[in-house]
């Protein structure tokens, strides 16, 4: 009876251990599950030579044109994300291929998937419509991150939101000691537009630059205290980059361009463009957000 009462034990303990230990297993150690990915991502896919698995959405739906020349998916308008194990978690690299309207909510979908955005730029000149291209990464399960970009690949299909327009309102001049308050930067006024200037140093073969050089974060705020727009760039080190894009985005700020302005920095600098419209105020404390976002991630180094 003994025996037999430990037989049974053992016998539940086959049955219930390896559904856990293969949970584990495969969110950690164990090898890529293909039909997980295609299943999350709503996409098939192929492995590739260097153990890769990667899913593809051909843009057949758009009709693109360069320089008067139509242009199909293998010329470069194609969707992609590749899934690799590496060491005890599952990396991805990507690239979507997006209208300037899809920007905004595919990015935001990509951050709600806890998903990187590494670069937004465009690949061509004198395409109709403007085409852009964001790369995404990530890393941990392969069931998350599988999720998160089956959510990208769901906002692109979901096609380009409705254009808004901000009525005018108001006529109240910018108010260059609020914004200043906001910022907690000084700044100067000139024909109208605010503007600010922050120096973020770097060295190139051995020799410091900054502000001055181009190495800056800026805003420039044109418009009225009702109704303004503010343009500019954010200047930051790699890590401080996902910081800055998130609180951006939570402020309505539109990001339309990350990429590099140089080559041998060290440390390596990214600059991100950007793109706001609202209150004059609103739109300040979305830039100030950002900046705490990144000093943040600096004093953490």
């Amino acid at each position: 009876m003994k025996m037999r009462v430990i037989m049974v034990w053992l016998g539940l303990a086959v049955l219930t251990i390896p559904r856990v230990a293969s949970a584990d297993v495969h969110a950690t150690n164990g090898p890529l599950d293909p039909s997980v990915i295609e299943a999350l991502t709503g996409v098939s896919g192929q492995w590739q030579d260097d153990s890769a698995f990667k899913v593809s959405v051909p843009r057949s739906d758009l009709d693109v044109s360069v320089n008067g020349i139509r242009i199909s998916p293998p010329m470069g308008l194609t969707s992609w994300a590749s899934f690799k194990r590496v060491g005890d978690r599952v990396v991805i690299m990507g690239d979507v291929v997006l209208l300037e309207s899809q920007v905004s909510p595919v990015m935001d979908a990509a951050l709600a998937g806890g998903l990187r955005i590494t670069a937004l730029h465009n690949h061509f000149l004198h395409d109709q419509p403007r085409i852009m291209f964001m790369h995404l990464g990530g890393h941990g399960r392969t069931e998350d991150l599988a999720l998160a970009v089956g959510a990208v690949f769901r906002a692109i299909a979901a096609g380009s939101p409705e254009p808004t327009t901000v009525p005018s309102t108001g006529a109240t001049p910018l108010q260059q000691t609020e914004l200043e308050g906001i910022l907690g930067r000084t700044g100067q006024m000139s024909n109208g537009v605010f503007r600010v200037v922050i120096d973020k140093p770097t060295n190139v073969d051995g020799h410091a630059v900054g502000k001055e050089m181009g190495v800056n974060t800026w805003a420039a705020f044109q418009g009225t205290s009702e109704q303004a727009a503010v343009a500019g760039d954010f200047a930051m080190y790699e890590d401080e980059l996902d910081a800055v894009i998130r609180a951006l985005r939570a402020a309505g700020i539109h990001v339309v361009a990350i990429h590099s302005h140089m080559v041998h920095e060290t440390p390596r600098v990214i600059f991100l463009h950007y793109w706001g419209e609202g209150p004059a105020a609103a739109l300040a404390r979305g830039i100030r957000a950002a900046l705490d976002a990144q000093e943040s991630v600096a004093q953490a180094q």
